[in-house]
């Protein structure tokens, strides 16, 4: 996959460095930045944070890893009239306060707000740490505040544009089904499938399915296809009554259609000589 600049990892804010001497204390080699230990109380969280959900058990691992072995990648901080704000590490940081750390270690570095959204965007993107539903209400935040097209976002976070494209249209599920995204209870798999379900109610109906039985995506194909038929049939079934009452309308008499194929049969009821007679005069026209 092709990225760019920022689609380097951390490393590439000190070209040179290892991650193991990242927080020697030593200058930075990027002109304008440097590493620092920085006090927890002074970080304030990044406004334009991407992540929205941590999950617990691997919070308390890293909880348990910081308290053994201490941060072994610094945070990235830019510093503020006020202390410093966090552009990427948040887990980090989150983990350290609960590991009752009186402070870290940061890069220091400057940057715009759209630069402190691609950078938590690409952290948390290449450690697979945000949901399908995070990174789609990033790239559209991306899209919204800074004015970027779908092939600058792409370029911005190292992705394709269709892969973009495709995580953005999660946008357009509803309330329910973001939140089950969000909650760990739908894939990203899932809800491309659910997005192929153009009926809204038949979508509802899939939806509630694939909570209720953890359907896998290859079921929920499988089950969307035999939705389609039977919507399809019932359409079908729809028109061809609404069709009935035509011509019986038309004809003053019981009309069944039969669809068989492309084509079908049309039966016409009645019951004496009489009403065969009127109906044929209908049907001529006289």
């Amino acid at each position: 996959m092709a990225t760019s600049s920022l689609g380097r990892g951390l490393s590439s804010l000190i070209p040179g460095a290892s991650n193991a001497n990242y927080w020697s204390g030593d200058t930075a080699h990027k002109a304008g930045e440097r590493i620092e230990r920085i006090p927890v109380a002074r970080i304030v969280v990044n406004p334009h944070q991407p992540r929205e959900h941590f999950e617990r058990q691997g919070m308390e691992d890293l909880v348990a890893s910081i308290k053994e072995h201490g941060i072994l990648q610094p945070l990235v901080l830019t510093e503020t009239p006020r202390g410093y704000e966090l552009i990427a590490g948040e887990r980090r940081l989150r983990a350290a306060k609960l590991a009752n750390l009186k402070d870290v270690p940061a890069i220091i570095r400057s940057a715009t707000n759209q630069q402190k959204l691609e950078l938590a965007i690409v952290e948390n993107v290449q450690r697979q740490d945000l949901n399908a539903l995070e990174r789609a209400k990033a790239y559209q935040q991306l899209i919204d505040d800074f004015s970027l097209t779908q092939d600058a976002v792409a370029h911005k976070v190292g992705q394709s544009r269709p892969a973009v494209a495709n995580i953005l249209r999660l946008l357009h599920l509803p309330a329910d089904m973001q939140a089950a995204i969000a909650e760990g209870k739908l894939t990203e798999g899932h809800a491309k499938v659910l997005l192929g379900v153009s009926d809204s109610k038949a979508r509802q109906q899939l939806f509630k399915k694939i909570l209720e039985e953890g359907l896998s995506v290859r079921s929920v194909e499988s089950e969307k296809q035999t939705s389609v038929r039977g919507h399809t049939r019932r359409q079908a079934d729809v028109e061809t009554k609404a069709r009935e009452a035509r011509l019986r309308h038309a004809l003053g008499t019981k009309v069944t259609i039969k669809p068989a194929g492309k084509g079908g049969n049309i039966t016409i009821h009645y019951s004496d000589a009489e009403e065969l007679e009127g109906i044929v005069r209908t049907v001529e026209g006289r």
